[in-house]
């Protein structure tokens, strides 16, 4: 029977990552994640950010680009094989430029790939006098938002330091946007001081859900990230936590209930800036 039609409800699931810079390993540790949740019912499956590598060089970036088929296959079988839809994290691939883009690439319950989303805002910030960053040198922004129709909602696609950025999320939600996927690995300063918080907001200034899968603990590349993957309602209460290491978290998303709470509360239509 056909999800669209057949269920009220659907079962969410955010997968969380200690990703390494083996392409092989991590597609291999992703695919037994999207199993497990399939397992527990899930219909759509959030995989972190770079999921599939962990870059330690450029070699291994534009290795990585260049294996993307690898990537698009594995996500495909594993969304047709478990009737479920794939939020694909994020994997590099080609830029015209020579650099590569960060992509979420989405696939549908029959496997399909329904989006590709290239990661618009890139993290050049330092964090502290002992911790930069600077992905433009490597990676090309994307430039376009992008929200899918699956499963009879509409999902908005963006990838971790997006969520800095609420006019990225408004105009996701103008589209109709009722779910945000945020795939990220952030990092551990910024996530202690930061993620609860922003995630929250986008939540509820938004009336929309948010899944965020996260990436966690230290990678063979040196690079410690925060974990904590949430799945978040769109009253801004935490309905999921992965606090620990590598997992799945899973909630129930009501469509009568969303639809429900954004009619009582139309915050959304009360907008008078920004038309």
């Amino acid at each position: 029977m056909d999800k669209d039609t057949a269920k009220d409800t659907l079962t969410l699931a955010a997968v969380q990552m200690t990703s390494t810079s083996v392409l092989e390993e991590n597609l291999e540790t992703a695919r037994a994640f999207i199993d497990q949740a399939s397992a527990g019912g899930a219909d759509i499956i959030a995989l972190p950010e770079n999921f599939s590598l962990m870059s330690e060089t450029k070699h291994q970036r534009h290795d990585a680009a260049e294996r993307v088929n690898d990537v698009e296959a594995m996500l495909s079988a594993a969304a047709r094989d478990n009737n479920a839809v794939i939020i694909g994290g994020s994997t590099p691939l080609p830029a015209p430029d020579g650099r590569v883009t960060n992509t979420c690439l989405v696939f549908d319950d029959q496997g399909r790939r329904i989006g590709r989303y290239d990661k618009i805002h890139l993290f050049d910030v330092s964090v502290s006098s002992s911790e930069s960053y600077s992905e433009s040198r490597h990676i090309a922004p994307g430039t376009e938002p992008l929200a899918v129709d699956a499963l009879g909602l509409t999902l908005g696609i963006t990838i971790c330091y997006d969520l800095r950025f609420p006019e990225l999320y408004r105009r996701l939600a103008a589209a109709g946007a009722e779910l945000f996927t945020i795939p990220s690995a952030f990092t551990v300063p910024t996530g202690r001081a930061h993620w609860h918080t922003l995630l929250r907001a986008r939540a509820i200034e938004n009336l929309a859900w948010v899944v965020a899968p996260a990436q966690v603990g230290e990678h063979t590349s040196g690079r410690q990230t925060f974990g904590h993957s949430l799945i978040i309602d769109p009253w801004g209460a935490i309905v999921a936590e992965c606090a620990g290491g590598p997992g799945v978290i899973f909630a129930q998303l009501d469509r009568d209930n969303a639809a429900q709470r954004r009619q009582q509360f139309p915050a959304l239509a009360h907008r008078v800036l920004d038309r």
